[in-house]
């Protein structure tokens, strides 16, 4: 059980860890255009980001999937700079409520991608392990749980500036993105 909860805190830390910022850049991006009033959407697409990460964290730790880890690690950053972008594109724009449509299918696809990312951590963590999937299902409950915790701070900073400082949503979608972007930019630079 120690060996469990070693794990989920090694997925919660390794998201919240300032110097691996870029998973919080993303769920940023990702939270940006909601509210409070959406948390069951955002809590599906951060979930839908958990199982494509999850599934490509086991592929990749099971060796059923090898990629090159700098060609992923430059990758990660373009997910992040395409939500921002996206976002910027559509700020101000009403989100359909009913279509799960193609973030759906995005947000799977950025998991998987950003899912190789953490099994270069994880595998460096568990070494030549054979059991290995009570870890990683421990490890990627750390990270879903990090996930929830941005995502909550983010949609909390939305409703301040939205309700309380009474900026548009339109407005703190594009500064907000658009600093994610900045941000990026240099990740982009040095990958």
């Amino acid at each position: 059980m120690e060996q469990l909860q070693l794990f989920f805190e090694l997925g919660l830390t390794h998201v919240l860890d300032i110097n691996g910022y870029d998973h919080v850049l993303f769920l940023a991006a990702l939270a940006a255009p909601y509210l409070f009033l959406n948390w069951k959407k955002v809590l599906f697409l951060v979930t839908v980001f958990t199982v494509g990460h999850t599934i490509s964290l086991v592929l990749s730790s099971y060796g059923v999937v090898k990629v090159n880890s700098g060609l992923v690690e430059f990758i990660i950053p373009v997910t992040i700079a395409i939500t921002a972008g996206y976002n910027i594109l559509s700020a101000g724009k009403t989100i359909q409520n009913t279509k799960v449509g193609v973030v759906f299918f995005i947000t799977l696809f950025f998991g998987i991608i950003h899912g190789l990312g953490f099994s270069n951590y994880f595998k460096m963590v568990i070494g030549a392990e054979r059991n290995k999937l009570m870890p990683l299902l421990e490890f990627a409950l750390g990270v879903e749980t990090a996930q929830v915790i941005i995502v909550t701070v983010v949609l909390a900073l939305a409703s301040i500036v939205q309700n309380v400082l009474n900026i548009s949503k339109r407005d703190w979608v594009m500064v907000l993105s658009s600093i994610i972007i900045g941000l990026v930019i240099p990740m982009l630079l040095t990958r």
